[in-house]
């Protein structure tokens, strides 16, 4: 293993290139396409044979796609000899069907866990996932890293005075209270009622007081920002002099650059674990890079050395 190997399904390859500059080394060369009748094929175009091997692939939209090319990239490692495959998945899809909420649903995040394990995967290594116990559902090593320290440096810099950290939901409450402590400021929760299976919220009210203060909205994901639009109007409500946003994985989908756009929260700060598109670049969305993380965490695992010293 003493040669390292990057290679990038078609899901996010200007991470995975991120990442090998950071590395000094070039992005491995393979061939990830689809046929005309939607099968996905895949060829390694260099010798992976007894070698330490990374495929960067966050499941992202489109999420089955993404996931396949991620299974179909592992499976032609293993069969190539490599000796070691590490799935690097920045974005864990399905991440938030971790549990059995209602009669007859599935536990997806557990399902696609045993895919990538049978597909061949011996390493995962994730950023901020949806559930802690998502781990658990892996028989594999898997190194979980944190966006936590990159954005409140962001936020430290901003200097921002009197400011409260408000987790969006109960669920969050935990990493939110951490953020707290790095911003060494006092933690609220916004407490909401999940409608439907469909995205839709109810904000209820806001526990803690956020008068006279800046909030910070944090999340692990913001999706179509409905709760995101819901809690900036209930914040400023109860008073907020004005609401800044943050979140790890950017997913925007349905409508959610127009609700940002329009709505008076003051800034959404988020990592580039999934691509964004340019459509979806607005002047208040401000990207922060993790492909040093990524990339140092990768020459930790490579080289044997410890993946959680990074954070300590």
């Amino acid at each position: 293993m003493d040669e390292l190997k990057v290679f990038t399904g078609n899901a996010h390859p200007e991470l995975a290139k991120g990442i090998c500059g950071y590395l000094g080394i070039p992005v491995g060369k393979a061939e990830v396409f689809e046929f005309s009748n939607g099968n996905i094929f895949v060829r390694i175009l260099e010798n992976v044979r007894s070698r330490d091997v990374f495929a960067v692939q966050p499941i992202c939209s489109p999420v089955n796609k993404s996931l396949m090319e991620l299974l179909i990239m592992i499976d032609a490692f293993k069969r190539a000899s490599a000796e070691r495959i590490t799935a690097v998945i920045p974005y864990y899809g399905y991440g938030r069907t971790d549990k059995k909420d209602q009669p007859r649903v599935p536990i997806t995040a557990r399902l696609v866990a045993d895919l990538l394990t049978v597909a061949g995967a011996n390493r995962v290594l994730t950023v901020d996932l949806h559930a802690g116990q998502i781990q658990g559902f892996f028989n594999i090593p898997v190194d979980e890293l944190t966006a936590l320290y990159t954005i409140s440096r962001h936020f430290q810099d901003k200097r921002l005075g009197e400011l409260v950290v408000v987790a969006t939901d109960i669920g969050i409450s935990k990493r939110a209270r951490d953020m707290a402590e790095r911003m060494k400021s006092p933690l609220a929760i916004i407490e909401k009622r999940r409608v439907d299976n469909k995205d839709h919220t109810e904000t209820l009210n806001i526990i803690g007081d956020v008068r006279e203060k800046h909030a910070l909205l944090f999340d692990d994901e913001i999706d179509t920002a409905g709760s995101l639009v819901q809690a900036v109007t209930a914040l400023l409500g109860a008073g907020a002099v004005d609401v800044y946003s943050c979140c790890t994985h950017p997913i925007f989908s349905g409508q959610a650059i127009q609700r940002i756009a329009s709505s008076p929260v003051k800034e959404v700060v988020v990592t580039d674990t999934v691509p964004l598109t340019p459509e979806k670049k607005l002047d208040k969305i401000t990207v922060l890079p993790m492909a040093s993380l990524l990339g140092e965490a990768i020459h930790r695992i490579h080289t044997g050395l410890s993946v959680g010293a990074m954070f300590e």
